[in-house]
């Protein structure tokens, strides 16, 4: 293994692992495996990139640096000469946030300085400039971020943002140093002697000039994006060869959809697949009170399949603040991310195969219950959303972050999953 990759979702594992394995378009991806947790055996020799996906996003500082840490550990034994720290593209983390704990620790333990901070993920509409953060044209904090009922994001300045979070001064490298070329922006990373670096990228010809001056670099932080131009520097010295090409058939099977995600982008998703679908609406009230449950839900799913069922708990952000007021935050979202996590592996154990999952940690939760183990990575569904394959389930699986898809993005999956054509 050459590449290896620290996500703290597991959605983020599954976008950065999509960009590994397909590359820069150019000249070809790694192989590339996704592992539920840190890993407990050796990874398969055959293996070139490893994502080990966490659940740290929202998990207080020193409780996500442990487990970083541990999985730096886990993928230096196996050999990685370059590790990524994955994160949200946008930059989920309050001001009290681990985003720069974890980064700064696992910048310690490697002895390096000079490491860049890049959430920038074009294809999805999230650009960086001047150090501010944006989501197609609106500033992270007028996006609806700024309403995120874990991480709600009020400040676009990544630079400001990232220096509440960590000791010393944070750098930043413009746009226009970046295009100067890589051997330029390699030594701008370094000339200014601080620890962690926030580089502009409006495109991902941007992300191929990070990559190329990330050449030989053991620490490199930010979304999926900033692992664009990653692999074509081990093909370049000749130690992998390019994967390309993806010989996923689909599998036939009972389908599902779980939707956790309170995002504007999911609410239309939902709406849209509302339309010709079966769809399940949760109530929180209900949830809480335990008058809906894992039996009520499975029982709807199985009834509907064939018709990709959908069940979503998803309210706008006065809902979503109403119910915290009434329950608690970590109330709620505990007692609903234990009702996707069981009925998935409900589902799961009564013969569904196909498993689509909209929301970060919705699907960190789904993933963590039902030990899928080490995943290969199949197909782009919508930028940033792969395929999961999982031999020791038999079964496939889509996590999606909740601002990512477009409008069809649960039939398009459905479909996809059973290996028909985007």
């Amino acid at each position: 293994m050459l590449l290896g990759v620290i996500a703290d979702d597991f959605t983020g594992a599954s976008d950065i692992a999509n960009t590994i394995a397909c590359g820069d378009g150019r000249s070809g991806g790694m192989i590339t495996s996704q592992y539920m947790g840190i890993p407990s055996n050796p990874a398969d020799p055959s293996v070139e990139a490893g994502v080990i996906s966490l659940k740290t996003r929202s998990s207080p500082k020193d409780e996500a640096v442990a487990q970083s840490l541990q999985a730096l550990r886990w993928l230096k034994a196996q050999g990685c000469e370059q590790i990524v720290f994955k994160y949200c593209s946008t930059f989920d983390s309050t001001a009290e946030g681990n985003i720069g704990p974890v980064a700064q620790a696992l910048a310690a333990e490697l002895g390096v300085g000079g490491v860049v901070v890049c959430p920038a993920f074009p294809r999805a509409g999230r650009t960086i400039y001047q150090g501010h953060l944006f989501v197609h044209d609106r500033l992270l904090n007028e996006s609806g971020m700024q309403n995120h009922p874990l991480t709600p994001m009020t400040d676009a300045d990544i630079r400001r943002w990232l220096s509440s979070q960590v000791e010393g001064p944070v750098g930043m490298v413009p746009l226009q140093t970046v295009r100067r070329g890589s051997e330029v922006l390699a030594q701008a990373l370094v000339q200014g002697g601080q620890q962690l670096v926030v580089v502009d990228a409006v495109e991902d010809a941007d992300l191929r000039l990070i990559g190329r001056a990330c050449a030989g670099a053991p620490l490199v932080t930010g979304g999926s994006g900033v692992a664009l131009g990653l692999p074509a520097n081990f093909i370049r010295q000749g130690q992998v060869q390019g994967r390309s090409g993806n010989s996923f058939l689909g599998i036939e099977g009972p389908e599902a959809i779980l939707a956790g995600s309170c995002s504007g982008a999911t609410r239309g998703q939902i709406e849209q697949h509302a339309k010709r679908h079966p769809v399940l609406p949760i109530s929180v009230d209900h949830v809480m009170a335990e008058t809906i449950g894992v039996p009520q839900v499975l029982s709807f799913i199985m009834e509907h399949a064939g018709r990709a069922p959908l069940v979503y708990s998803s309210g706008t952000p006065e809902q979503v603040r109403e119910a915290q007021g009434r329950y608690g935050r970590e109330a709620v979202s505990a007692t609903l991310d234990n009702l996707f996590a069981t009925t998935a592996q409900a589902f799961l154990n009564n013969g569904g195969k196909r498993l689509v999952v909209a929301g970060g940690e919705t699907s960190g939760a789904v993933a963590q219950a039902l030990d899928l183990g080490e995943v290969m990575i199949g197909p782009e569904i919508d930028p940033g959303v792969p395929i999961l394959i999982s031999a020791r389930r038999n079964a496939v699986l889509a996590l999606k972050s909740g601002n990512f898809g477009q409008q069809d993005f649960f039939e398009k999956a459905t479909r996809m999953l059973a290996g028909a054509p985007a």
